[in-house]
């Protein structure tokens, strides 16, 4: 989601930049392939770096409660794709405990096309600035430069509403950028799997994406092995879609949506990311 604002940015000292200016960054360091089932298997993320939602930046309520909703995460790399899971504990899982309810602000949000919201839900959203550049004050470009998916638990590009996985994240508004989403769901440049856990209380989303054609390091280069090891920017959203009533003041009724990196309202500028470092070496 994009809402216009300007607040002050973190400094950085010289010309030099970090990925992107918020302080926080994660490492992915060279693992097994995983499997995309939804599940976290025995040994599956143990070579992964771990991290969880302590601290993320508050959108809408802040989340106060473990029990509520908190997260841990996983990133690797196979040296061909980029690997997130995250293990959600959510107390209550919007259509799933709740009705499939409707926000003023889109009566089409479950529509599976432009005029839709597809982060209306319980969802998790990635964002990558392969290049590790901008301009001003510029979102996604929507394209291997720099991009916003979501992964929704209950709706999906391959499976239709009811069924979760990736769809076609900002700027929607675009038409390339749209194209471009929907072409790496399709042909699987970039997967996802979105399963509640038994007896209900989460949902665990396990993440694949292809270093071609999603990470353009460079123009007309995508990123592999060879170049070492690369910061990019980074953001990721964690959303929760409870009963109504919940959110009430907040845009959408959204109850919360905490931000890896950022500040409220610009989270989704490019220098308001942190940092993904994907890294060749042994892991120390």
């Amino acid at each position: 989601m994009t809402w216009g604002a300007r607040i002050g940015c973190f400094a950085l000292v010289g010309s030099a930049l970090i990925a992107g200016e918020y302080p926080r960054e994660l490492n992915a360091w060279p693992g097994k392939t995983p499997s995309l089932d939804g599940v976290i298997s025995p040994g599956e993320w143990d070579d992964a770096v771990t991290f969880t939602n302590a601290g993320w930046v508050p959108q809408f309520s802040p989340t106060k409660d473990a029990k509520d909703l908190s997260l841990k995460g996983y990133v690797k790399h196979d040296g061909r794709r980029l690997y997130f899971a995250f293990d959600v504990t959510d107390d209550v899982l919007y259509g799933i405990d709740t009705p499939r309810w409707l926000p003023e602000e889109n009566p089409k949000a479950h529509e599976l096309s432009r005029a839709g919201f597809p982060w209306f839900g319980d969802e998790m959203e990635l964002l990558i600035n392969a290049t590790n550049r901008w301009q001003g004050n510029e979102n996604s470009a929507g394209n291997g430069t720099s991009w916003q998916m979501v992964c929704n638990l209950t709706k999906s590009r391959k499976g239709g509403v009811g069924v979760g996985g990736l769809l076609e994240g900002e700027p929607r508004s675009v038409e390339s950028a749209w194209n471009t989403y929907q072409k790496w769901i399709e042909s699987g440049a970039q997967e996802a799997v979105a399963k509640a856990k038994p007896g209900g209380h989460g949902y665990v989303i396990e993440w694949a994406v292809n270093f071609d054609p999603c990470l353009e390091a460079e123009p007309g280069k995508f990123y592999s092995v060879v170049m070492g090891d690369r910061k990019m920017g980074l953001n990721i959203a964690l959303g929760d879609l409870d009963e109504k009533a919940r959110g009430a003041g907040n845009f959408g009724h959204f109850h919360h949506e905490d931000w890896f990196a950022g500040e409220k309202d610009v989270r989704t500028n490019l220098r308001r990311f942190g940092t993904l470092w994907i890294r060749t070496g042994s892991r120390p």
